[in-house]
């Protein structure tokens, strides 16, 4: 019974799938082929990127990142983490696994929702995406409030979360 609870999106996708099938045949074939476009793409982006974070996790020393993106990093750890974000590639999923290793190693919680909030939304392609449809002024004046928003929303994370709270996601990362 907790299997089928646990795999519960995946039975009811394959009962609309069987479902589609009975009302028009060429809708499966057109899920069967975007399932496996995306596999596709999802197995050219992914493993260099888990293989970067691996990376990070090795060779970058804990001591390196609590000084320069822990509690005491000020306007630094800020600016390392837009940089970390901004220049970074492949889709936000991939940016969990090394927030996660950041929290692990002593980076500071506003740093690491930092990254995660310029990671989702302003890196560089999107940016430059941004300028080319939009227009160069309307981009701007999106991005600064966004990242004027951002900053304000991960130095406010200092002061909601209690001390038990960032135990207990450090507690986290530590064991995942």
């Amino acid at each position: 019974m907790k299997t089928i609870r646990q795999n519960k999106f995946l039975i009811i996708s394959l009962v609309m799938l069987v479902i589609i099938s009975i009302v028009d045949i060429r809708y499966t074939y057109k899920a069967f082929d975007n399932a496996y476009n995306q596999i596709i793409s999802m197995l050219i982006i992914v493993p260099p990127i888990f293989i970067l974070i691996g990376l990070f996790d090795v060779w970058v020393p804990k001591e390196t990142v609590i000084k320069l993106m822990g509690e005491k990093s000020g306007a630094r750890g800020m600016f390392l983490a837009f940089f970390l974000g901004a220049f970074s590639a492949g889709p936000t999923i991939a940016a969990f696994p090394l927030a996660m290793i950041m929290l692990k190693k002593g980076a500071s919680y506003s740093n690491v929702i930092f990254f995660l909030m310029v990671w989702s939304s302003l890196k560089l392609p999107i940016v430059f995406y941004q300028i080319t449809t939009l227009g160069l002024k309307f981009s701007m004046v999106i991005n600064t409030t966004m990242l004027i928003v951002f900053i304000i929303s991960a130095l406010l994370t200092s002061f909601i979360f209690t001390k038990e709270e960032k135990e207990l996601f450090h507690e986290k990362a530590l064991n995942s």
